[in-house]
């Protein structure tokens, strides 16, 4: 990661690589990223729904939807998804090149790898995820009120102006912050155990095992220590 941002200093970007990373990390996951936040916001929605008519609160149903799509569930599950989805491709190619010497064919072309390869991944994630995860947040709050209104027939008023009553800006860029950190995680640690990938085509299996399972732990970790920070700020 310290070597890529150096470069990113001492050398121009690659803008063209940039957008094609951005369009293969973004674009290509809105689907994915659709389904994941409509189905977890419905899924919330009515988990929330049994725990609040016991106490007769099903009014604030809305307001808890969107905090915890725009604070946990939205950039979490976007950081995941992503990972399983574009951390290991990440690694099995770059991990493919490295050992079909196609990285030191880079360098015998006076052609830094790290301009090439590895800068426009972590730059394209620590853009892409965050946009990622805005529309994990809307996605998950519309299946919210798809759940109370059309299913559980809950007033549609009650879902709007609980979120318009709770929920702020605060929370919404807390998700977004995440996000942005959850994308520089994924990319560096894929790219890095697809760099260093040994061994043969196992070696690649391996590393793209390791990388998805080590950028998962991580950003769950990360998630806590973020939570905390910015819950005392």
């Amino acid at each position: 990661m310290a070597q890529a941002f150096r470069t990113l200093f001492s050398s121009r970007l690659r803008y063209g690589k940039l957008l094609a990373q951005m369009n293969s990390i973004g674009v290509n996951s809105l689907s994915i990223i659709f389904l994941t936040g409509l189905f977890t916001g419905m899924v919330f929605a009515l988990q929330s729904y049994i725990g609040f008519q016991r106490v007769g609160g099903t009014q604030y149903i809305g307001s808890v939807v969107a905090l915890g799509l725009t604070r946990e569930l939205g950039p979490v599950l976007t950081g995941l998804m992503v990972t399983g989805r574009v951390g290991s491709a990440i690694t099995a190619e770059i991990g493919s090149m490295r050992i079909t010497e196609q990285i030191d064919a880079l360098v015998t072309l006076c052609i830094n790898p790290f301009q090439y390869l590895i800068l426009p991944r972590i730059l394209a994630g620590v853009l892409v995820l965050p946009c990622l995860a805005l529309f994990s947040m809307a996605f998950g709050i519309i299946g919210g009120y798809f759940m109370c209104v059309n299913v559980l027939e809950l007033s549609p008023e009650d879902y709007v102006s609980s979120i318009r009553g709770f929920v702020e800006l605060s929370d919404v860029m807390s998700g977004i912050l995440k996000a942005g950190v959850f994308g520089l995680i994924l990319t560096s640690i894929s790219s890095y155990m697809g760099f260093n990938a040994r061994g043969g085509a196992r070696g690649v299996g391996i590393a793209t095992t390791q990388s998805v399972v080590l950028s998962s732990v991580m950003i769950l970790i990360v998630d806590c220590i973020l939570t905390r920070l910015l819950g005392r700020l």
